[in-house]
């Protein structure tokens, strides 16, 4: 099943919708704005969006155009305009797929299934790293059992690296697939989240468990020996 992330600003469609695809075991979050969607989008990096188009702040197709310079999330249009000259532009503007309301959990459901199917993004499954568990649907972690109280970029951090155990990693790669910056940033930015995320781990760089830095290349995530 998928994280999805349904910006729809009609409140009775988006809690019926979320309560049906929750039922169908998705997890769902939502957002009633286009500007707030975007920020979920970018901050905790769902599976698939469903975007409204007739949002209260942006045109939906608007913000489709900005979803997809910063992501290749997979994205479904969900609108009550079904004629050529409205989706034409949709689908040009890089929507994987819509549907036209009005439509139920279970259809909506078959489309998120046919699309990820096709886009060839399966939904992760959890990652192990010595007693260290991530889990990348949930976007939960834990260290020997404990919960880590991670914010969402720390997360997103310590998930990149588990998912390559042992691989180096620099900090123009994290800066580019994790903060989405592919023209560079402050690398300052990667040293203040992986202190941070150093003492979530009950570590320091000098005496590292699991968050090890190679100097002048970058960091690597190992099982502690």
């Amino acid at each position: 099943m998928a994280d999805i992330l349904l910006i729809e600003d009609d409140a009775a469609i988006r809690t019926a919708l979320s309560r049906g695809l929750r039922e169908l075991g998705h997890a769902v979050s939502s957002s009633p704005t286009a500007l707030d969607g975007l920020r979920l989008a970018v901050q905790d990096r769902p599976d698939l969006i469903v975007l409204d188009l007739g949002l209260p702040d942006l045109d939906g197709v608007e913000l489709l155009r900005m979803l997809r310079a910063v992501s290749k999330v997979p994205v479904i249009v969900a609108t009550a305009r079904d004629g050529d000259a409205e989706m034409v532009p949709v689908l040009d503007a890089g929507a994987d797929d819509y549907v036209v309301k009005p439509y139920s959990a279970a259809q909506l459901d078959a489309r998120v299934r046919a699309v990820l199917r096709r886009s060839g993004e399966s939904v992760p499954e959890p990652l192990a790293v010595g007693t260290l568990r991530v889990d990348p649907r949930a976007r939960t972690a834990t260290l020997d059992g404990a919960a880590l109280d991670l914010t969402p970029r720390e997360f997103d951090v310590l998930h990149y690296l588990a998912a390559r155990p042992g691989e180096v990693v620099t900090k123009r790669e994290l800066l580019t697939e994790v903060w989405q910056l592919p023209y560079g940033g402050a690398d300052k930015t990667v040293d203040v989240h992986l202190s941070w995320l150093r003492r979530k781990l009950g570590e320091t760089a000098a005496e590292p468990r699991y968050l090890h830095t190679v100097r002048g290349v970058g960091v690597k995530l190992v099982e502690p020996s």
